[in-house]
């Protein structure tokens, strides 16, 4: 991270790209346990919360990446009704998923509360769902959650992290799929974020062999603009518990009722239609 009195820059030396912000002021700055959290007020995208010196959420387009990362997968779903958040602690994930009447029980397992705390605080609208009745938060170890959940119990598994470093590190790798793919029923779906796939395609690429070594059927990946995050085109890796064609369960009524700003039929539709090279590189 770079900070003058002007500027938020998150320089990256390995793809030798940043991304910066016009800022008005820092307004809080923590080390938790677990990490370094920081709010700033910026000119034009409203509040942004950093986390490491990394850009997590703004209030201007943090819409893109919350719809996305819940809307293609449980749509993907025959019947979502049992879903898990692992991260997504600025809660923005869980009030898309709680949009879907379908949804039973979502429970978040955030590991840092206090990126909960300061997100009520700074984006209460992203917070709306937190006291839903269908909604539990869980401040823990996501690795340790998963480890312990009952077998067979949930129908889509979200993985809303930082980046693989850190705290998240142990979230992208083989033996946590291996959790994920025994806590899912038959048909499960398991949804992570999973970088750039202009910056990040090795990361990508070995992200879907790690699934599929874990006894996935098949993986899948979709695509979204994301201003905030490197290079500003961000994606998902989506991996099936079983063989087969996903669901579609895309009813426009159904889908207007839940009053997106960018997911909706025709966007659900080229998430999922990949460029060439990168359709090649994850196919194994």
């Amino acid at each position: 991270m770079s900070l003058d009195n002007t500027w938020f820059s998150e320089p990256v030396d390995a793809t030798g790209t940043a991304f910066s912000l016009k800022l008005g002021e820092r307004v809080h700055s923590e080390q938790t346990p677990f990490q370094k959290i920081e709010i700033f007020k910026t000119e034009t995208f409203g509040w942004l919360m950093t986390i490491d010196g990394c850009t997590m959420v703004s209030t201007r387009d943090n819409f893109l990446y919350h719809e996305m990362m819940s809307h293609p997968a449980l749509n993907s779903h025959p019947a979502p009704e049992h879903v898990v958040i692992v991260g997504g602690g600025d809660c923005g994930t869980l009030r898309e998923v709680l949009k879907h009447p379908e949804v039973k029980t979502a429970t978040q397992v955030e590991i840092d509360e206090r990126v909960t705390r300061l997100s009520e605080q700074y984006f209460p609208e992203l917070c709306v769902a937190n006291n839903d009745p269908r909604a539990t938060l869980f401040f823990g170890d996501g690795l340790a959650w998963m480890k312990d959940v009952a077998p067979a119990s949930l129908d889509v598994i979200i993985i809303d992290s930082t980046d693989p470093v850190g705290p998240a590190e142990g979230l992208f790798g083989a033996k946590f799929y291996v959790d994920c793919l025994r806590a899912l029923k038959p048909g499960g779906l398991l949804v992570q974020q999973s970088e750039s796939p202009i910056l990040h395609l090795p990361l990508i690429t070995e992200m879907h062999k790690f699934m599929r070594q874990a006894g996935f059927a098949q993986t899948r990946l979709i695509h979204f603009p994301q201003t905030i995050y490197p290079s500003g085109w961000w994606s998902g890796s989506i991996a099936q518990k079983t063989a087969g064609p996903l669901a579609a369960r895309l009813d426009e009524k159904a889908i207007e009722a839940m009053d997106c700003q960018f997911y909706n039929v025709d966007t659900h539709a080229a998430a999922f239609a990949l460029p060439t090279f990168v359709k090649k590189a994850i196919a194994g």
